[in-house]
C-alpha cells in the first residue's frame, strides 16, 4: 500500500503544507520574539496539542542542531534527542534556504520504522536573523487521513477494497468454471483422441481463452485496487490489462467466426453471410484497439 499512499501524498502535498504551516504560524509566527527556552517549550506544547496526530515536535537552531527535547505522545520519543545534529536533513536545509515553511517528502523514521513527513517552520528575530526552526513530524498515513479523507485508509477506501476483493473472487470462480468446462469437453474421451470432434476443440479453445482473459483481469484488479500496486506504464505497455483482455476477446471471436465458416460451408452455405458479419465485427474491434494503442502511445510520448 505504500506506493499508493506516496502517490496520494504527492497529489495533496501542497494542501498538506498549507494546512500544517497555517497551524504552526497560528501558534508561532515567523517573527516571534521567543526570548527564553521556557517560552519556546510552552509554544511547542501548545503546537503539539493543536496537531494531535503529530508524532514529534522539536526545534533546531540556525546550524541544524536540536536545541529542545522532543515533545511527543510516544514514550520512546518524548524527552529525547536534544543536541542531535540534523543539519544534513533536507527539511532543515529547505527551510533555511527558502526562508519559509516547507514540507518534506516521506522518509522512514528511525524510531517508529514507518514513513513520516516533516513540516519545518523558520522563525526570525527583529533583525531578520534565523533564530530557530520548529519541526513537526507526522506519519504519512496520519497526514493522508487529515488532508485526504478519501485515501485508501478511509472507511470508503477500506470498503472499496473489500468490494473489489469479493468481485475478484467471484470472477476467478467464473474463470475456473470456464476452464473446467473447456477441458471436460475433450478430457471425457480419455485416450480415445480419434473420437474428439473439431467443434469440441474449437469450443474448448474459446472457453480456455476467455478463462485466461478473465484470470488476467482478476490479477490486475486485485493487484491495483486491493494490494495497491502501481503499474509502470511505458510507451510499449500502456494499459496492458485492458489490451490483453480485449485481445483475448478478439481471439475468441475469431475462433468462433472460423467455426461458423466451417459449419456453414459444410452444412448450409447460404448462412455464410452471418460468419462474414462476425469477421467484420472482429476486424472493427482490431481496428479500434489499434487506434487506441496509437493514441495512447502518442500521448505517452507527448507527456515525456
Amino acid at each position: 500500500m505504500l506506493v499508493r499512499e506516496i502517490k496520494e501524498y504527492r497529489s495533496i502535498k501542497e494542501k498538506a503544507r498549507t494546512y500544517l504551516c497555517y497551524i504552526i504560524s497560528s501558534n508561532i509566527g515567523y517573527g516571534s520574539n521567543i526570548d527564553s527556552m521556557e517560552s519556546l517549550l510552552d509554544s511547542m506544547d501548545i503546537l503539539k496539542r493543536s496537531i494531535p496526530k503529530s508524532e514529534a515536535v522539536y526545534a533546531l537552531d540556525a546550524n541544524g542542531v536540536q536545541i529542545t527535547e522532543t515533545v511527543s505522545n510516544k514514550a520512546d520519543l518524548d524527552g529525547l534527542h536534544k543536541g542531535r545534529d540534523r543539519s544534513n536533513r533536507t527539511y532543515y536545509e529547505n527551510a533555511r534556504r527558502q526562508r519559509r515553511c516547507v514540507l518534506s517528502d516521506p522518509y522512514p523514521s528511525i524510531i517508529s520504522k514507518h514513513l513520516v513527513v516533516t513540516a519545518s517552520f523558520p522563525v526570525y528575530d527583529d533583525d531578520n536573523n534565523l533564530q530557530f526552526i520548529i519541526c513537526v513530524d507526522i506519519g504519512l498515513k496520519d497526514i493522508l487521513r487529515i488532508v485526504y479523507p478519501s485515501s485508501v485508509d478511509s472507511i470508503f477506501g477500506r470498503g472499496s477494497k473489500i468490494v473489489y476483493s469479493i468481485f475478484s473472487l467471484a470472477l476467478f470462480f467464473v474463470a475456473m468454471l470456464l476452464f473446467l468446462k473447456g477441458i471436460t469437453s475433450f478430457v471425457s474421451y480419455g485416450l480415445d483422441f480419434h473420437k474428439v470432434e473439431i467443434n469440441d476443440m474449437f469450443k474448448s479453445t474459446i472457453l480456455l481463452t476467455l478463462s485466461l482473459a478473465i484470470v488476467d483481469l482478476v490479477k490486475a484488479i486485485f493487484e491495483e485496487e486491493v494490494l495497491g500496486k502501481e503499474k509502470k506504464h511505458s510507451d510499449g505497455d500502456t494499459h496492458q490489462t485492458m489490451v490483453r483482455f480485449l485481445g483475448s476477446i478478439i481471439i475468441a471471436l475469431s475462433i468462433e467466426a472460423l467455426m461458423l465458416v466451417f459449419k456453414f460451408a459444410l452444412n448450409d452455405p447460404s448462412q455464410l453471410l452471418y460468419a462474414v458479419y462476425l469477421i467484420l465485427g472482429v476486424t472493427a474491434l482490431m481496428t479500434g484497439l489499434s487506434y487506441y494503442l496509437k493514441v495512447s502511445h502518442d500521448s505517452c510520448k507527448t507527456d515525456q
